[in-house]
């Protein structure tokens, strides 16, 4: 079985939200660890959001996400493993499973540097900027003023060049996103986004940043979002993910696409594609039209490089 490699999903979201859900074998989730072994996906990224429904967001809620992660996703008896250093990406094919952790929208770190410090020093590995509005670092995408970073965002950008906190842009500002580009020391990553040139959603990354993101080495995650893949009210198939491959890869981005399916963090799912137990649709979808050196790339190869050469080292701490 081909290994996968995915950097996004919202179980822990879930999970939070409602103790009773547990990661083994629970219906009410797309993303349990029986489905993650069916699919080959050797690692998982959590995103860790904050649901608009527990009102301002705190560092609390971040706190409650990384123990979620700790206490019900790593020790359920399942085997899997903790991603947190550079050093440790040659051992995914070791383990039944690995997670790593995320942070989608820098709200919750309530503008306090040391709450950056700490998510890191607790082992989150990326930072989503912004969700879809603006927060106290920089403006998100659906912001119509299309601000970019604010004096503190600027700061929490150095602190993050700093440590070694690696930054994700799916979600961010056209203008953040450039002002980023400028800022970083870090090439980033959009850990859910597509091609805005194949289907409109503003949250879909344009050529500019596509090229500006391979220059810089750089990963896309292309995502399972229905409405991200294909315009209209019609069904959407794994079929239609490939014009946005095609796309990306005119563009000079094979070697750096990769997955970040939105698991958990949708209610509508692209057809025979709803959960990670069906990547081997996809894989087999794939193969009548790339090769095996492609598709492997995209299925996990991209991502391992990215992670072999920008995860902090152990030293580092």
């Amino acid at each position: 079985m081909r290994s996968v490699i995915d950097f996004h999903c919202d179980v822990l979201s879930k999970m939070t939200d409602d103790a009773s859900i547990i990661f083994m074998n629970d219906s009410r989730l797309d993303v349990t660890y029986e489905r993650l072994q069916t699919g080959g996906v050797v690692l998982q990224c959590f995103a860790i959001y904050l649901l608009e429904k527990w009102g301002q967001p705190r560092f609390e809620y971040i706190l409650k996400g990384i123990d979620v992660f700790r206490n019900k996703v790593l020790t359920t008896g399942n085997g899997m493993q903790w991603l947190r250093f550079k050093e440790e990406v040659n051992q995914l094919a070791n383990s039944k499973s690995w997670g790593m952790l995320s942070i989608e929208g820098a709200d919750g770190l309530e503008g306090n540097m040391f709450n950056v410090r700490t998510a890191y020093e607790l082992g989150v590995r990326f930072l989503g900027l912004t969700w879809n509005y603006a927060n106290w670092a920089a403006d998100g995408v659906l912001e119509t003023r299309n601000g970019g970073f604010t004096k503190k965002g600027r700061q929490l950008v150095e602190l993050c060049n700093e440590i070694g906190l690696l930054l994700d842009v799916s979600h961010l500002s056209q203008a953040g996103f450039w002002e980023l580009a400028e800022l970083t020391e870090r090439p980033f990553i959009a850990s859910h986004s597509n091609a805005y040139a194949i289907c409109s959603n503003v949250r879909n990354l344009d050529d500019e940043q596509i090229k500006g993101m391979v220059s810089m080495d750089g990963r896309i995650g292309l995502t399972f979002v229905p409405w991200f893949v294909k315009s209209g009210n019609g069904e959407v198939t794994p079929r239609d993910i490939i014009p946005h491959i095609e796309h990306m890869c005119e563009l000079g981005a094979e070697k750096h696409l990769m997955f970040g399916s939105d698991f958990d963090g949708i209610d509508t799912w692209i057809s025979d594609l709803e959960h990670p137990g069906k990547y081997p649709n996809l894989i087999e979808l794939l193969l009548k039209y790339y090769t095996e050196e492609q598709v492997n790339s995209w299925l996990s190869g991209n991502a391992l490089s990215y992670l072999e050469t920008y995860l902090p080292g152990k030293s580092a701490e």
